[in-house]
Order: C-alpha cells, then sequence, then structure tokens
C-alpha cells in the first residue's frame, strides 16, 4: 500500500500550486526532504503533476502533490492546465507558492477564487525571502535555503488536521468480541494471491475495533452460519443474489461496496441514484466508472456483469460508457446515470467531487453495491444498519 501501509485515498492529499518559476517544485523538494520533483531556472520544468507519500506531524500520513504551473502557455501548456485543474478536485488543502519577487499575480488571484469556490483549506505562502525583503505580510519561506520549512509543514499540518478522517469503514457498527461473517468469492476475477482492497479495510478495521472477522466463500456460507452467530454478514456485491436466501432475515445483510460509499460520505446520494435504475430504456445511458485501472477479464463486472443485470431488470439493452482510474468526464449530462465503483483507490474529496458535478449537471449518480442491490430487490434490507 505505499509508506507504512497507508493507503493512498486514506492520507490527506495535500497540493501546491502557483505560476511557473514560483519555487513550487524547489518547496516541495524542501518539504520533503528528497529530490521529489526536477528544478530548473526553465519555465514549465514541471509538465505533471508528481505525486510523493510521506509523514507530516502533527498530521500524520499524506500525500504531497506537485503541480504543473498555472500561467503555462500554448496547446500543451492548457493540457498541462487541465491536469492542474484536476488534482483541485482531489486536494484536501491547497498550498498557494507565490514569488515573493513578483508578488501575488493576478492568476493566483483567480486560484485562489478557485480554491473558496471548491471549499478548499489554503495557505498563501511566499517563497524566495533569501533574495526578498518581505514587502507584504504572510507566510514567507526560502524553498532554497530550507528557511521557514518546518514551520511551514506544522503550519499545513495544523491545516490539514480539520479535514483528516477518523472515521470507521465497520467499527462503529460493533462490540468488541462480535463476529462478522465476510463472504469474499474466488473466481476468475479475483486477484491472485490476496485479497481486494475493500476487503483488506474491512477486516482491518474489524480487528482494530477487536472484532472478530470470520471469512468464506459463498459456497461455504451456509456451513458458517451454522457454527456462528454474527452480528453482520458483509459480502461481495456480486453474491448479493446468493447469499441473501442463505442469511436469515434476522441477520444484516450489507455489502463491500455500500461499506465503501458510507465511508466516502456519499451513501444516501448513491441510494437514491440506485432507485433511478427502474425508468432506464433503450433511449437512456448510462456511465459505469471505476477508480482503479484493472486488467479487465471475461465476465468483467464493469462491461458484462452490470449490463447484464440491468438488462434482466428492466428489459432493455442500454447503451452505456467506461471510464477507469483518474479520468472521469467534465461532461456527464448526456447520461442518465452514473453507475461508480466503490472508490476505494480515490479519497472521500475526489468521490465527493463527483457526485456533486453529477448533481450539478443533473445526472443521478449510484455505486455498484446499492445498483446490485436495487436490481435484486433486496436494497432496504442492505443499508438497514445505517442511519440515512
Amino acid at each position: 500500500m505505499g509508506l507504512n501501509g497507508s493507503l493512498s485515498a486514506n492520507r490527506v492529499h495535500i497540493a501546491f500550486f502557483g505560476m511557473r518559476n514560483a519555487g513550487k517544485s524547489s518547496l516541495v523538494n524542501a518539504i520533503t526532504n528528497q529530490p521529489m520533483s526536477v528544478v530548473s531556472d526553465v519555465e514549465g520544468t514541471t509538465t505533471d503533476p508528481v505525486r510523493k507519500a510521506m509523514e507530516i506531524l502533527p498530521l500524520g500520513p499524506v500525500e504531497i502533490i506537485d503541480t504543473p504551473g498555472f500561467d503555462d502557455v500554448g496547446s500543451l501548456g492548457e493540457k498541462r492546465k487541465a491536469r492542474t485543474k484536476d488534482i483541485l478536485k482531489e486536494a484536501d488543502v491547497a498550498v498557494l507558492v507565490v514569488d515573493g519577487q513578483k508578488g501575488l499575480q493576478a492568476l493566483d488571484a483567480e486560484l485562489i477564487d478557485i480554491f473558496k469556490s471548491m471549499a478548499i483549506p489554503y495557505l498563501v505562502v511566499y517563497n524566495k525571502s533569501d533574495v526578498d525583503t518581505y514587502p507584504v505580510d504572510g507566510i514567507w519561506v526560502s524553498a532554497k535555503e530550507k528557511d521557514g520549512i518546518e514551520q511551514l509543514k506544522e503550519t499545513i499540518g495544523h491545516l490539514a488536521k480539520d479535514v483528516e478522517s477518523h472515521k470507521a469503514i465497520i467499527g462503529d457498527l460493533i462490540d468488541p468480541g462480535d463476529s462478522v461473517i465476510l463472504v469474499i468469492p474466488i473466481d476468475s476475477s479475483a486477484p491472485k494471491g490476496r485479497l481486494i482492497l475493500p476487503q483488506q479495510l474491512v477486516i482491518r478495521d474489524i480487528l482494530d475495533h477487536h472484532g472478530l472477522a470470520y471469512v468464506c466463500q459463498d459456497d461455504e456460507l451456509e456451513i458458517a452460519l451454522t457454527h456462528l452467530h454474527p452480528k453482520m454478514v458483509v459480502t461481495d456485491s456480486q453474491r448479493f443474489g446468493r447469499v441473501s436466501k442463505v442469511v436469515p432475515e434476522s441477520i444484516p445483510l450489507t455489502s463491500f461496496s455500500i461499506l465503501m460509499a458510507r465511508y466516502k460520505g456519499i451513501l444516501k446520494q448513491v441510494v437514491e441514484g440506485a432507485q433511478h435504475i427502474k425508468n432506464l430504456t433503450d433511449t437512456s445511458k448510462i456511465l459505469i466508472s471505476e477508480g482503479c485501472t484493472h486488467h479487465r477479464q471475461c465476465g468483467d463486472i464493469g462491461n458484462v456483469k452490470l449490463p447484464n443485470w440491468i438488462h434482466e431488470y428492466t428489459g432493455y439493452m442500454v447503451p452505456y460508457d467506461l471510464s477507469s482510474g483518474k479520468d472521469f468526464p467534465d461532461d456527464v449530462s448526456k447520461y442518465d446515470l452514473i453507475i461508480h465503483c466503490g472508490g476505494c483507490m480515490l479519497n472521500e474529496k475526489t468521490m465527493q467531487n463527483r457526485l456533486k458535478q453529477a448533481k450539478a449537471q443533473h445526472t443521478y449518480m449510484t455505486n455498484y453495491g446499492t445498483a446490485i442491490a436495487q436490481m435484486h430487490g433486496i436494497l432496504d434490507r442492505s443499508i438497514a444498519l445505517f442511519d440515512i
């Protein structure tokens, strides 16, 4: 999972913005104490966002992101600026680096307006204090001489502390000593030799809260239930149909994907979105979006199983597009519905911004777990655990 085993999606994302040659990359290198970004006197040296996982006290695990200059020019420069704007959608904290010799420019002020409109906590940092006389009040540093770097890290840490998440994925739903059965199918789509990330995260959260995690495949679920009296059962969403018939109604049932939607703070909205699947027809269009970029296989959930379930549920072959990773269309207005994965590889800010974008363009959004539960007629049961 990276540094100290902490997943990128669970780290606070701190992004550095500014004009070309303001010293963003030099400052990032000084903060990380590593040559993370290539630096030179040539404007536009940073051409793509550069990421580094590290620890910042008193905050803890963070992901530092260095971005291309916001004043880049030309057709290639516009593409670089677009990459920078994409980073805004995942930034938990923004650091605006200003060339202290030039002062705040019009495009710097434009960035500040963007931070405010997107409710991103931000700092304005004036670089090159070694060659200037502090003409304005504010935070001054010298990336070259590494003056003021430790104080800046502390300031960033305190600012980011407010956005750090301490939410549980499942731990707040159990008491110490409670048992939870996790249904994890091992089929052709399962990665070889390991569990997928949501399964790992749920197991770890159960252990962190002193619960007992019992893992089985759906074939062995009936046997497991004869030996255990679980507080709840959590299943892979793809097995909802089969598992819901085996688990007694008296035992709460949900899925990993639904737990992830709750963890990302979007459960209520994706439940509402799932209820619109019944309105889809062959003139509708959907976007099926995954946060990771795994190799698609025969029988893949995104391009095979979901379209087939929708066909069975609605009676229509509904046209669909696919997106994956950090690529997400700017224009989603042409879609009647977005069906998103659980988003385990994306941070909460990214998922919330995708939801806001869909809502602003009058497009409903749901996720794999709630969509599959809806199509199997068990949506109410799968969310009965939660106060939404």
